[in-house]
């Protein structure tokens, strides 16, 4: 029987300032009565002491959280498996350093596992620039129980692949071993979806709980993990029931199009993508007309293109406010020409 409700597990690299107000966003929130539901757990692959140093402090008036220093850098990955493997929680959210919880977050979710058993429980993300409770989108919507794997993974959308957005019931994953799909950049995809079939139960918020730093992550091929590697993450779960169909729709018509117009703004080469993009998407009609002009139109009618889009990919997915603040900020890229 696993000790605590919820597992809070933050994987961390070398980023000291952003791992202290993660952990003040959830210390914020927390009151007596909640700790001894909680575990949170630092696993550091920093190569120096900047983060504990950091941290000291607070882990000096809260012994009951722990912290991990690997011996060495042992990748992204690996953290994120060793998170969930050595993880004590019912529950398990993976944090990243980041990333923060946002004020009544952490109720909110203690709240709902404590009255309920889910698979999968996703929070609603949103992008910040500077000041995460200022640019707070102040929206809200109603939760959503949803009954079907399929269903629960189309209205999940991309934030499948944030492992702040979704937390796992560990309790229906005995003996999974997450060291297994080490190599794929998406180690949490396959925990998520997992949770996802293992319970017909799984809840969807739609408010916004959850703040992720803009900009703050790189060094991959964007299109080589999050259409080839994520493509064969879901045809393999298709083999347990889970239908992408919906998934995929959203993918290019929402998602894809904003990281592929910024790729055509920095003129970066698009024949690799253009490969993926149509051995994944190619059977879609409508991926034809809506993402695959983006990459392969001469530069001006694809960036024009891209505007027209994103703005509209993220209307039809309910975000109107992320759809005015794109197009108010970003079409400035036409000054670049």
């Amino acid at each position: 029987m696993l000790a605590r409700l919820i597992t809070i597990a933050i994987p961390t690299y070398n980023r000291p300032d952003y791992l202290v107000l993660c952990l003040s966003s959830i210390l914020d929130q927390i009151t007596k009565d909640q700790i001894e539901l909680l575990e949170i757990t630092i696993f550091d692959n920093s190569d120096n002491d900047y983060s504990l140093l950091a941290i000291q402090e607070i882990l000096n008036k809260n012994n009951w959280i722990r912290y991990c220093r690997n011996k060495e850098n042992i990748g992204s990955d690996a953290n994120i498996a060793q998170c969930f493997n050595k993880a004590n929680g019912r529950y398990v959210l993976i944090l990243g350093d980041d990333d923060i919880l946002v004020k009544d977050g952490l109720k909110w979710l203690i709240e709902k596992l404590s009255l309920n058993d889910y698979g999968l429980v996703c929070m609603r993300s949103y992008g910040y620039d500077k000041d995460p409770y200022e640019e707070y989108p102040r929206m809200a919507g109603k939760d959503a129980v949803i009954y079907d794997a399929s269903q629960s993974l189309a209205n999940i959308g991309p934030a499948i692949t944030l492992i702040s957005s979704c937390v796992v019931n560990k309790t229906l994953l005995r003996g999974l071993d997450a060291n297994n799909f080490i190599g794929c950049s998406l180690v949490q995809v396959y925990l998520n979806l997992s949770a996802l079939v293992a319970s017909p139960a799984n809840l969807i918020s739609k408010r916004y709980l959850v703040a992720c730093k803009r900009n703050n992550s790189g060094g991959y091929d964007y299109v080589e993990i999050f259409v080839e590697h994520l493509g064969k993450i879901l045809d393999f779960y298709t083999k347990k029931g889970v239908n992408h169909k919906k998934f995929d729709r959203r993918m290019y018509l929402a998602h894809l199009p904003f990281y592929i117009f910024k790729q055509r703004c920095i003129r970066l080469e698009q024949s690799e993508n253009l490969k993926r993009l149509n051995k994944r998407y190619g059977s879609y009609a409508l991926y034809r007309f809506w993402l695959k002009p983006i990459a392969s139109l001469p530069r001006p009618l694809a960036l024009l293109w891209g505007l027209v889009t994103i703005f509209l990919g993220r209307i039809f997915y309910g975000d109107f406010i992320r759809g005015i603040y794109f197009l108010k900020n970003k079409i400035k890229v036409f000054g670049h020409w």
